[in-house]
């Protein structure tokens, strides 16, 4: 729709302000001859208008003016000290729940899939000799992974799940070469949760790295450590072959981890704990560990990680 000539627009505001108003007022009037008398009739309608505002005006300022006396004389705002400040910081960060940390999750996701092996054995002078490891169920039929060392010589091998239900178990798959057995039981548990295995290759030294297992008969304990190395050589004190390709780690590992394993961040298996350097004699940690990779150990039961 096209506008309307400019003329036509000021006959329409002039009608809206000068002429709408006579209407209002019950009667029109002759429009002034000059612009003298329009300026004079403006003028007393803008002093007519003021006097009916000007009282109303003058109320709203000396009311707000009362309002803003009080609140700066009567109410004075609190103003919170340092220490205050402080102290209320300080409640809001302690209030704050931290998340959980990776290892809590790890220790959740594994758990459930770690075994305790206790072996007796013919010992010396005709008396018996007892032996305590860790294993991991590794699939859904039961195989357990442990380190070969934990069971070899065994007469009776004696798992523990989880939940708490023992079983006599056998070997049934050895690979002596890389210090690896696979156990089968004649009980299995009501519920099996086989653990996750995961690939050594996606690691790097510095990874975080977790070890779960049994040392000194301590059930389900845990250390935490990093990736130290790669492709490590081992020769364990009382063993027939040099472990080659080893995983290095500074997770704390003692006498009863052996068997158990290595977990990345995400609680997957990256290998099956081996055995410790230390230069004296003792038998307890002093920063290195082995184990044996995840795909290596996993053909001593003749299949292959799922990656």
């Amino acid at each position: 729709m096209p506008y309307p000539p400019l003329a036509a627009l000021f006959s329409i505001i002039r009608r809206i302000f000068i002429v709408a108003p006579d209407y209002l007022n019950g009667a029109r009037m002759n429009e002034p001859s000059s612009n003298l008398e329009r300026l004079k009739i403006r003028w007393e309608r803008f002093r007519a208008w003021g006097r009916k505002f000007l009282p109303f005006a003058s109320g709203l300022s000396v009311a707000l003016l009362a309002v803003l006396l009080y609140y700066s004389f009567v109410i004075k705002p609190t103003q919170l000290t340092e220490g205050q400040v402080n102290d209320a910081v300080a409640m809001a960060l302690g209030s704050a729940t931290p998340p959980a940390a990776f290892s809590a999750q790890v220790y959740q996701v594994i758990q459930p899939s770690l075994v305790l092996i206790q072996t007796t054995g013919p010992g010396g002078s005709g008396g018996s000799d007892f032996g305590l490891g860790s294993g991991v169920v590794v699939d859904q039929v039961g195989d357990i992974l442990t380190s070969l060392h934990v069971v070899a010589n065994a007469g009776e091998i004696e798992v523990t799940f989880a939940d708490g239900t023992k079983s006599n178990a056998r070997v049934i798959s050895e690979q002596p070469e890389n210090d690896i057995a696979v156990l089968q039981v004649d009980q299995l548990p009501d519920v099996l949760v086989p653990a996750i295995l995961g690939n050594p290759g996606a690691m790097q030294v510095g990874d975080e790295a977790f070890v779960v297992g049994n040392p000194f008969g301590l059930y389900s304990s845990m250390s935490a450590g990093v990736i130290s190395g790669f492709n490590r050589s081992f020769r364990p004190p009382e063993g027939e072959f040099e472990l080659q390709g080893m995983i290095q780690v500074d997770a704390a590992v003692n006498p009863g981890n052996s068997g158990g394993p290595l977990l990345n961040r995400s609680g997957h298996v990256i290998g099956i704990v081996t055995g410790i350097v230390n230069p004296t004699e003792e038998n307890f940690f002093v920063g290195i560990g082995f184990a044996v990779p995840i795909n290596i150990a996993v053909g001593g039961g003749g299949g292959s990680p799922p990656y």
